[in-house]
Formats: structure tokens, sequence, C-alpha cells
């Protein structure tokens, strides 16, 4: 990335760590309520209360005795997720897509054994992924078959679409597309690309790669603009309810687009990270003080995703 002066930074309303720790984090967002956001499964079960729709729990791990039950839960799936409860940037999860006789197929192609998969469920136990080293759930999810119309854009992995919600509002938006050197994961510092979205439309608007601007995804070929994101209003709002669900007044929330059921939370990040900014082209902090000088503010998640659709909209 070229060097950009402090002052130019500003100019473009760059919202730098700092700030973003201590104006928005620091100060909206409660830290008692930080344990629905860092663990999975606890963020599945406050969010159904408001409607937002999350991949189908199939099982819960919490103890070494109930890894065996995992074998004849899992035989006549074909495809699951298993995931750390407390896991941070996208480490422990493992995605089986599908079923080679008594082997299981990642999506990376590699095929692995059931007793692979109770080692990985042991390992969730003992706290390998966890945030501090903390003994850990597992949780194992069904398998998202994403929208066709976005799959064809990612190497592997599921694309996903990280919203930041400021007091309930939308205020920016991307596209995360896996790469082969992001290891087919949805991670922008492991080499994912970033495809800023248009809040008002949803369609893409810019897209980086280790934050230097691309315009062909480097594994497939496919131009990046024109991107268009289906049942964009309902993902805003669905985003937006996520603020009542943890109250959290600064969060990133990660949706996906599942072909049959439509859009679904993935995870919660009450420390969202910053390259949203650079996918976009643009900062946050107008976006983030058009919020906070509102004399009245939206009470419902339409009224804040329709305000948003049209204050943001090509800015």
């Amino acid at each position: 990335m070229p060097w950009i002066s402090p002052r130019a930074l500003n100019r473009l309303g760059m919202l730098n760590m700092n700030r973003r720790n201590v104006d928005y984090i620091a100060r909206y967002n409660e830290r008692s309520a930080y344990p629905l956001v860092d663990n999975k499964l606890k963020t599945k079960l406050v969010v159904a209360d408001y409607g937002v729709r999350t991949p189908k729990l199939l099982q819960v791990v919490t103890q070494q005795h109930e890894i065996s039950h995992f074998r004849e839960m899992a035989a006549d799936l074909s495809g699951f997720a298993i995931k750390p409860a407390k896991g941070s940037g996208g480490k422990g999860i493992t995605v089986i897509i599908g079923r080679d006789g008594e082997e299981y197929v990642k999506a990376s192609g590699a095929r692995v054994n059931s007793a692979y998969l109770q080692r990985h469920l042991t390992n969730i136990l003992a706290g390998l992924y966890s945030l501090g080293g903390a003994p850990d759930v597992a949780i194992v999810e069904s398998l998202i078959q994403p929208h066709p119309g976005l799959a064809r854009y990612s190497h592997q992995g599921v694309p996903d679409i990280r919203i930041i919600i400021f007091k309930g509002y939308p205020v920016m938006a991307m596209l995360r597309l896996a790469t082969t050197a992001s290891d087919g994961k949805a991670n922008l510092h492991q080499g994912a690309i970033g495809v800023g979205l248009d809040i008002g439309t949803g369609r893409s608007l810019n897209a980086v790669q280790f934050n230097r601007p691309v315009i062909l995804h480097p594994d497939n070929g496919l131009a990046l603009e024109n991107l268009h994101i289906a049942d964009w209003p309902e993902m805003l709002e669905m985003a937006a309810r996520c603020y009542e669900a943890t109250g959290l007044g600064y969060i990133g929330v990660d949706l996906v687009v599942d072909a049959q059921e439509g859009p679904m939370l993935l995870e919660l990040n009450a420390r969202p990270g910053l390259a949203i900014q650079m996918a976009n082209g643009r900062g946050l902090l107008p976006r983030l003080r058009t919020i906070e000088q509102l004399k009245r503010p939206h009470f419902s998640p339409r009224e804040r995703a329709d305000f948003a659709r049209e204050a943001f909209a090509n800015l």
C-alpha cells in the first residue's frame, strides 16, 4: 500500500485504530455484553429471538465423552461445519462438503477420516483455538450452500458480507471473497479480497487484496465490478436487528446468502477491523458522525436500514 499522509487520511475521513478503540468500542460497547458475541453458541441463541436466521445447529459437544456420539450423528450427513464456540479469526473451523466412502471431504478437497475429526473436537474442547486458550465448546452446524451468483467469485471458501452497525444503523459494508492466498478463508489479512459495497444498492464499488486495488479475482479471473448482492434490504435490516439482540453500539455483522434459506448470520464481532475502509475507498468517520448527530433516532431496524440506504448511497 502506498504511503498516505495523516492529513490525506483525515481528509478521507479514515477511522484509525486508536480512535476506534476509544471513541467507539469503549464508549458504545458495554463489556458485559461481550460474551454474547465472543461465543458463537450464545450468539445463535440470542439472535434467534430477534428473527435473525443462523445455520441449523446439529450438535453441541461440551465434554470429551460426548465426542463418541459425533460419528453416529454425522453418519447420514454429506456436509457440515465444526466450529469452536470461542474461536476467532476463523481458527479451528473445519468444513466438510461431502463423503467418499468412510472418508469426509474437506472444502480444500483433502480427505479425512472420523478419527481425524474426533481429534479435532478434542483440540477444540482443550481450548486450542479459543481466546486465551480457555476450555471451549464445539458446535456442529449444517453446511451453508452459498448462492451460486456469489459462490463463483470465491475460491473454495464461502463468500460472506461484513456490515458495520453503529447504534443500530448500517454504516459500511463489504463482500469478502476467499483466494488461494487466504487458504479458502474470507480473511483479508490472509489474502482474501475485500469488495466495497454501496449501502444504497448492494453493488460493488471497489476491490482490494492486501490493501492494493484489484480488478480481477486472482484465481478465477472474474471481474469484480458490477457485483450485486441479492436480498440487500433484507440483509441490512437483519444486521440492524443485531443491535437490539446484543445492546452493542459498534459491531461487525457477518452474513452469508444461502441458496435455499437466503441471508443468514455467521457471527458477530465486537471489535471489527478497519480494512473495510480500504475496500470501500472511503472512511467511516463521516458516517459515524452522521449517526451521532441525529436529533431523532429511528426506533425500528427497518427504519434504520432504510435511512442508511438513503443517507449513505453512493458516498
